[in-house]
């Protein structure tokens, strides 16, 4: 007979045991794969790997480094590697075979995921590749950790795939000329590439700005064309041996990632005319580029000694990258060097040329005939649609679609990379409260809304539209975290554009599902992008009352305090409106699914009189100007100017003084004109802006591109008193003289901003 004790003791087995079993079925994830499978079927139940799971592999080898590869995740964040057998066990195995007689694509994979075994049928390496990354994905996110994860199961559901992807061109471009990444950084990012089945990485290699690829025939382009001069005087440089493009290209074969070295031609050519000036038209001297932009400076067209100088380093290049695509580039290429040069005049009369424009045709022609004597296809941006499209030629379409379209037409085949949905170098949130850039705003909801298929071409034309991918162009991305902060999660969106056919898209869906991959981002040590908290100004200046009203570019949970510490994620969170009728410092910022913390924003709201304006009689139409050649970087950088040229300021008289190629500095001071009274939002590029003796805005030091330090002020109706400290200098690559200084306001209430025109100001 069982005792009272002893029952109770039984109850409390049974029920810790069923605790357990309930713990375990509330791991189990429901699938929450990007991209999106294809075709899914969720099934009852799951399996559960452990250390005495196998795999089971074909003997062959480029599977087994896709198996090991996946082994990896294992190894480091469940502390254990799964055995590989070649023969099936009776359960508890993760089959991986390859069978050529299957009826899929190349790329293409079969999925069973059982209760107590997996089957993974590929016909490729590739495609079984891809199944295993669909593998990780069907696990806890803490799969991707580089440490071991405690108290997990490594379980994941029953389900039943086929998948197979709608494109195969899935990439993501990189420029690392205009600023350079290591080795270690390039790695990092085809981990990530990997995992959400991205097989192409464009590297763009060579630029005005820098040369980065080592070219032994040719020392110089490393040597001379890989460093530039910055504007602060500081010395910027880098570049990869061979042997490390070597290691980068090995790497990526790992991974089943093509990469396609770019080497610009005609155009864009500066930092390897600096070392070899005799390929020129006017033979120089030349310097690297350090403002971004276009330089005139290009390859010469008519001279021999340019096409084997290009056919000698492409020689040298093409034994480093085994696929078969090439890019050469042939964007943005002015033709103002070639009009005056004799030898390109001779060669278009020579070869029967109409104009400069079949001049860059019959250039990059010259260039096609040397690549398909290494047997490479040739890729090129659709500028090489002018003069006459190489025969041979793949396009990408960055200038809208049109030009893909035509070249689609033409049975050329096309990437399609327009920069409204795929460049990812524009700001994905506000600029007032993002790290400056290159402009442009592209949402993450816009890039997963593309369609790389333009519904005006024709259906038998839309076999040449080969894919897209996300192009990362690093003028603005001073540092690696800032490349990051760019790229994703924007490219993740595009990796879903590629893979998964329309039907099977949904953004709110795509959104769910990307609670996971931030975890699985997180244990790469991706610096992906939070929406910031969006909306007012850093300074909120009021009479009676302000209401503060937050917004972001996508859902995700806002923290923030009033007593000036740092927000974290047990901090009140922001759900209405915030009204204020006394002083207040607000400090608020995002978190992410994964709960990770944006940066902080900090609003200072202040109950303000109006600020008085003065009774003067102006002498004369706009302000005073003081004016010193030299290089100044900060404003402290003036206090060394001894002597001031002095004189009423006149757009005549600026643009005689303003060059980027001449830098200098100018103090204005005078009065500004307010039209009413009334509560105004005021945004500038200049370094300091001053209302009477008060700085109200400051972007000293910064990038000031665009203006992201807009503060509001109450002002009475008048002329008020002003300085404007303004450093006509190149700062991160931005010439200031391309904008020029602008002093731009709104009245509360307004939507668009006034800028200030010469009128508006008197001395």
């Amino acid at each position: 007979m069982i005792n009272l004790k002893h029952l109770l003791l039984l109850l409390f087995v049974i029920s810790f045991l069923g605790s357990c079993n309930l713990k375990k079925m509330q791991e189990v994830m429901e699938p929450s794969i990007v991209p999106q499978p294809n075709e899914l079927e969720r099934l009852e139940g799951s399996f559960e790997i452990n250390s005495k799971t196998t795999f089971v592999v074909d003997q062959n080898d480029d599977l087994k480094t896709a198996v090991s590869f996946i082994n990896k995740r294992f190894d480091l964040a469940a502390g254990f590697e799964l055995p590989v057998v070649h023969e099936k066990p009776a359960e508890n195995f993760i089959n991986v075979e390859l069978d050529s007689e299957l009826n899929i694509g190349d790329e293409a994979y079969l999925l069973t995921v059982a209760t107590d075994h997996v089957n993974l049928k590929a016909k490729t390496a590739r495609g079984a590749f891809y199944g295993l990354t669909t593998i990780l994905q069907l696990l806890p996110p803490e799969i991707e950790s580089k440490a071991e994860v405690s108290n997990i199961q490594w379980i994941m559901p029953c389900v039943e795939i086929e998948d197979d992807p709608r494109f195969v061109w899935r990439g993501m471009h990189l420029d690392v000329c205009r600023h350079f990444v290591d080795v270690e950084f390039i790695k990092k990012q085809m981990d990530v590439m990997a995992l959400f089945k991205m097989n192409t990485f464009h590297w763009h290699l060579t630029e005005d700005q820098g040369w980065r690829i080592e070219i032994k025939k040719y020392p110089k382009l490393t040597s001379l064309g890989s460093k530039r001069i910055e504007g602060d005087g500081t010395e910027y440089g880098g570049f990869y041996t061979q042997e490390e493009i070597k290691e980068v290209v090995a790497y990526a074969k790992e991974r089943f990632i093509n990469v396609v070295p770019e080497i610009e031609l005609p155009g864009h050519s500066l930092a390897a005319l600096v070392g070899y000036p005799e390929i020129s038209c006017t033979g120089g001297p030349f310097k690297v580029r350090n403002v971004w932009g276009v330089e005139a400076d290009v390859y010469c067209a008519g001279k021999e000694e340019t096409f084997e100088f290009l056919e000698n380093v492409i020689n040298e290049v093409i034994p480093l990258f085994p696929y078969e695509y090439f890019h050469i580039g042939g964007d943005e290429c002015p033709k103002d060097r070639w009009k005056e040069c004799a030898d390109c005049q001779k060669r278009i009369r020579k070869e029967g040329l109409k104009d400069e424009h079949e001049l860059q045709s019959y250039f990059i022609k010259r260039i096609e005939r040397v690549l398909l004597a290494h047997g490479k296809k040739m890729i090129g941006w659709d500028e090489i649609l002018e003069g006459g499209l190489a025969p041979s030629a793949t396009v990408m379409s960055w200038r809208g679609e049109a030009g893909g379209i035509e070249a689609a037409r033409q049975g050329h085949d096309v990437v399609m990379t327009p920069g409204n949905w795929v460049y990812l170098d524009h700001f994905q949130g506000s600029y007032k409260v993002e790290p400056v850039a290159i402009g442009g705003y592209t949402t993450l909801e816009e890039s997963y809304g593309y369609d790389p298929v333009p519904s005006e071409l024709e259906d038998s034309k839309k076999k040449h539209i080969l894919g897209t991918q996300g192009n990362v162009w690093s003028e603005y991305m001073y540092t690696p975290d800032l490349f990051e902060y760019r790229i994703y999660p924007r490219i993740i969106a595009l990796a879903e554009v590629g893979w998964t056919e329309k039907s099977n898209k949904d953004y709110n869906d795509f959104l769910a599902r990307m609670d996971q991959q931030f975890v699985r981002l997180d244990g790469h040590h991706i610096n992906y992008h939070i929406p910031m908290p969006e909306g007012p100004v850093n300074n909120v200046v009021f009479t009676d009352q302000a209401t503060l009203e937050f917004t972001s570019t996508r859902p995700v949970k806002m923290v923030y305090t009033l007593d000036g510490t740092k927000p974290n994620e047990n901090s009140e969170v922001y759900s209405t409106a915030l009204s204020f009728s006394e002083n207040a410092t607000v400090k608020i910022r995002s978190i992410s699914p994964s709960g990770r913390l944006s940066r902080v924003r900090t609003i200072n709201v202040e109950q303000q009189v109006p600020i008085a304006s003065v009774d003067v009689e102006a002498k004369g139409k706009g302000l005073f100007a003081k004016y010193a050649k030299g290089s100044f970087v900060t404003v402290k950088d003036i206090q060394k100017v001894d002597t001031w040229e002095e004189f009423a300021f006149t757009e005549e008289k600026y643009k005689e003084l303003h060059d980027y190629k001449k830098p200098s500095a100018f103090i204005f001071t005078g009065y500004m004109d307010i039209k009413e009274d009334g509560i105004y939002e005021l945004q500038t590029n200049v370094d300091q802006f001053f209302i009477g003796d008060k700085l109200i805005i400051n972007n000293d030091g910064e990038v000031k591109r665009f203006s992201r330090n807009n503060i509001t002020a109450i002002l009475e109706k008048g002329k008020h008193p002003v300085k404007i400290i303004y450093l006509n200098s190149v700062f991160g690559g931005w010439p200031q003289a391309w904008n020029g200084p602008t002093i731009s306001l709104k009245k509360q209430g307004e939507e668009r901003f006034e800028t200030l025109k010469p009128e508006a100001f008197s001395h």
